[in-house]
C-alpha cells in the first residue's frame, strides 16, 4: 500500500527531445492527470537536447533560447489525459506553427497518477468530516485541501464580507488526513483550525476537501504497530509498521516539497 500511495502522490516528470518518443505511464487502477507541459527551448543545446544539425550549419543560425509554444498543454491533454499510458514521437509539427525554425526543441511534461475510482467529501469550517468504506475495504487518501480555494466550494459558499477572493491552503492537510484515516474502514475529523492550523488571514472562511478511494488491500488492515516487523529470508521487511514508516517519510517529503 505504501508503494501504491507513493506512486499516486508522486509528481512525475518526463521529457523528450525532437525526434524522440515521450512515454507516460501510471500504475494499475490509476490514469494520467496532466499538470503542466512545455515545448520549445529555454536553455542552450549543450545543456539539454543537443542540436541535430551539423555544427557548421548550427553556427549559421543563432539558437533561440526564448522559444515556446502555447499549445503544448492542450496537446498533452488531448493525447494522454485520463489514459493509463501514452506514447508519441515529439516534433514541431504536433504543436502547430514552428516558433523557432532551425532551433532544436524539447518537450517536458509534468503529471500525476489519479485513481480511476474515487470519492470526494467536503466539510465547511468547524463541521465534522466523516469518511467510510464498505465492509472488508479501507480508506486510501489521494488528496486533501484545508483552506480557501480560488474557485470556492458549492457546499460551503463564502460570505465575502468585503474580503478579496484569495487562495490559501494548509501545507500539512494531506499528511494529517493520511495519518488520521489511511488503513481504516471509517474515520472522522473536524474541519477546524485546531486540527489543521490557520493558513489564511483571520476571518476568512475555510473548508476541507478530501478525495479518497476504498481499497481492499490486505496491507491496509489494522495491525499492532508496536510489534517489530517480521523479516523474510531475503531480509526484506514484510510487516505493515515498516510500510507505514516508509509512507510517513514519503508524505513528509511530499509535504515539504509542496
Amino acid at each position: 500500500f505504501a508503494g501504491y500511495i507513493s506512486q499516486v502522490l508522486k509528481n512525475y516528470t518526463d521529457h523528450a527531445c525532437d525526434g524522440e518518443y515521450v512515454s507516460l505511464r501510471c500504475p494499475h487502477r490509476t490514469t494520467i492527470s496532466i499538470q503542466s507541459s512545455f515545448y520549445g527551448r529555454i536553455v542552450p543545446s549543450h545543456q539539454m537536447c543537443p542540436s541535430r544539425y551539423p555544427h557548421s550549419y548550427a553556427t549559421l543560425i543563432k539558437e533561440d533560447v526564448a522559444c515556446s509554444v502555447g499549445t503544448s498543454l492542450q496537446k498533452m491533454l488531448d493525447e494522454c489525459q485520463d489514459r493509463r499510458s501514452c506514447q508519441f514521437l515529439v516534433n514541431s509539427r504536433l504543436f502547430g506553427a514552428d516558433p523557432c525554425p532551425g532551433t532544436s526543441k524539447y518537450l517536458i511534461v509534468w503529471y500525476k497518477c489519479r485513481p480511476n475510482e474515487y470519492k470526494s467529501k467536503v466539510a465547511c469550517e468547524d463541521d465534522k468530516l466523516r469518511l467510510s468504506c464498505k465492509k472488508s475495504m479501507v480508506i486510501a487518501i489521494y488528496s486533501a485541501i484545508f483552506g480557501r480555494t480560488q474557485g470556492g466550494s458549492l457546499e460551503c459558499p463564502y460570505q465575502t464580507l468585503g474580503m478579496p477572493m484569495i487562495e490559501c491552503q494548509s501545507a500539512t492537510a494531506l499528511q494529517l488526513m493520511i495519518k488520521r484515516c489511511h488503513g481504516k474502514r471509517s474515520c472522522s475529523i473536524y474541519a477546524s483550525t485546531y486540527e489543521f492550523g490557520d493558513p489564511c488571514y483571520p476571518g476568512i472562511q475555510k473548508h476541507l476537501n478530501v478525495i479518497y478511494t476504498c481499497d481492499n488491500s490486505p496491507f491496509l488492515l489494522p495491525v499492532d504497530e508496536t510489534q517489530p516487523p517480521a523479516l523474510s529470508s531475503s531480509m526484506e521487511p514484510v510487516g505493515v509498521s515498516t510500510e507505514m514508516a516508509l509512507l510517513s517519510n514519503i508524505l513528509a517529503a511530499y509535504a515539504f516539497v509542496t
